[in-house]
Parts: structure tokens; sequence; C-alpha cells
């Protein structure tokens, strides 16, 4: 067994992390013992590596957030769970190792569908989804803007978006990234800059646009400010330029632009189990049905951990990195 753990932080995150031999215990009472299928990296555990991410976990610790498992065995008091079930990982458990035991009721069973695609239930589909629903009462026909738009959360929320039938005005930071979101469904995809607003208003007719999506922070929050009509939203999530989000007075002072975060961990805390679940339900039937799915830019085995930490914390890749041990 094998599990990629850090007992540090720093600056540059391959540096402290590493693939290690362990051995788990026998299944207790109430508990499974699940072989994990996959677990993608995401850009918050790049960020818990060197430290800079809003919560993080006591050292030593082992990456990973989300992930799916096969169930091997289950004790003999436990129900509604047998080996062979495919099951979502709970958030947080430290995902990027071989197996791991945990609490059977903390399980949950999924449709049999690719289990690279329903590793990354937990994260970015949910961002996206929230999003778009909080925020703003959007009807279809509606135009979003976003940036980061080749990111995960990005590629979710235009498919999300089409779904829904609201029209996506889509910015990426350079000319090679263009392609891919094009394919995704991306109505209208932009490189970032200073007149961004003027080719929105080009590209879209004039028409108004109500919710912007932030992810890199920085000049790229005033683009998008500038992009938003008279009373738009703009949510926050992220700072991929790292930078603090810059926005004009004058998108606040004239044009009643509203800029707000969002964090998903909050979310999970203010959320009911019902409310979790129902999320959750009709994220799943979508994974498993194809109509939502990521790009995956390479696979790598939990012994790769610095090479796969490596590649997703570079900024030139196309879809995500996922472990699959």
């Amino acid at each position: 067994m094998l599990k990629a753990e850090y007992k540090t932080r720093g600056p540059v995150p391959r540096d402290v992390i590493e693939a290690v031999e362990f051995e788990l215990p026998a299944v207790a009472a109430g508990q499974a013992l699940v072989k994990v299928l996959a677990a993608p990296i995401n850009p918050s555990d790049v960020l818990t590596l060197t430290g800079e991410y809003g919560m993080l976990p006591p050292l030593p610790a082992i990456g990973g957030n989300e992930g799916v498992g096969e169930v091997l065995e289950v004790a003999a008091d436990v129900t509604g769970l047998k080996p062979g079930q495919t099951v979502l990982l709970p958030v947080g458990c430290g995902t990027w190792r071989t197996h791991l035991i945990a609490e059977a009721k903390q399980l949950i069973p999924l449709p049999s569908a690719d289990p690279q695609q329903l590793a990354m239930l937990t994260v970015n589909p949910p961002t996206a989804y929230l999003m778009l629903r909080d925020f703003v009462d959007l009807q279809p026909g509606d135009w979003v803007i976003q940036n980061a738009a080749n990111s995960g959360v990005g590629s979710y929320l235009i498919q999300l978006a089409k779904i829904r039938g609201l029209k996506t005005i889509n910015v990426v930071r350079r000319d090679s990234a263009m392609a891919a979101v094009q394919a995704e469904g991306g109505d209208v995809v932009l490189v970032d800059g200073p007149d961004l607003a003027k080719r929105v208003r080009e590209a879209t007719g004039g028409a108004p646009v109500k919710l912007g999506i932030d992810a890199v922070g920085g000049a790229s929050t005033d683009h998008l400010a500038a992009s938003l009509a008279e009373g738009g939203v703009l949510v926050n999530y992220g700072r991929m330029s790292g930078e603090p989000c810059q926005v004009n007075p004058g998108s606040f002072v004239f044009r009643d632009v509203t800029l707000k975060g969002f964090w998903l961990a909050r979310w999970f805390r203010q959320a009911t189990p019902q409310q979790q679940m129902q999320l959750f339900g009709e994220l799943i039937q979508l994974i498993a049905s194809g109509k939502l799915k990521a790009r995956i830019a390479a696979t790598y085995d939990i012994s790769q951990i610095k090479e796969a930490v490596a590649a997703a914390a570079g900024g030139e890749r196309d879809g995500k990195i996922v472990l699959v041990p």
C-alpha cells in the first residue's frame, strides 16, 4: 500500500510530498476497507501543500480531498454496502493513497460509470453549479461571463449553463486555450485584456451580462466587472494570478456592480444533509449519463506523486491531473 504524505509545507509543492508505504489495521465495527480507484489533484490541493489555502489539515497529512473507490471488505455489522460497490469517498479524508478505511455511513454508493469522472464529483461540479444558481436569478437566454474558462470549474460551468439554456462568455489567458473551450461549447471565447468589456459588447450585441465568475483576481477581476450590466453580480472563488481582486470604483459607484466571494467548504458547513444530497444526486446523474464531464490531461500512479503534483501546479495543461492508484 502507498500513500502520498507531506510533513511540511513550502513554496514548491512537489518538494514537500512523497509516496510512502503503509499498512492498515483490520476493519472495525461500522467500517469498510476501500481501494481507491481515482482521485484528482485540484488547485486547492496545490495551495494546501504550499500553505496558502483557507483551511489546512494538521501535519503530517495525506494529500487529496476527493475521489472514488471500490469496497473490498465491510464489517459484519454494516448493512447497505457490499464488496464490489463503487463509492464516493468522504470529503477531506486524504484520497491520494491506494487504500483506506472509512466509516461505512460516510460512503455514498455510486452508479456504474467512469470512475475518473465520478472522482471529480465533490469539488468542481458543485462549485460551478452553486455559483450559477445562488447569486443571480438567471433565466434561459441570459448571459454569464467567466475567466479561467479552460479550468475544471470553467468546463463544468459551460456544460451546466448549456443544460439550463444560459449563454456563456468564456475568458482565457492565452490564445492556445481557446480551441478547447470552443470545443466544450462556450458560446463566446475571448482572451483577457484591458479592452475585454468592449469586445464582450461586440460579441453579444450589447446584451446585458448579469453574472460574472472570477477565479483569477488582479486586473482580471476589473475586466469582468467592466463587462457586467448595471446591477450585475461578480463572484470570486480564487486568485490564480496570485494578486488581490482589483475593481475600478466606477463599477461599484456608477453601475452598482456587486463583488461577492464563494467558498465551497463554507457552503457544505451551512447546508443541511438534505440540501447536500439533493445537490449530489443531481450531479451524479448528470455525470453517470455523460451529460457532465471533465477533460483529463494525464493520469499518474501514487508512486509518481511528485511528477503529478508538478503537472497539476503547471499552467499549460489542458485538463485535470488524476491519480489512478
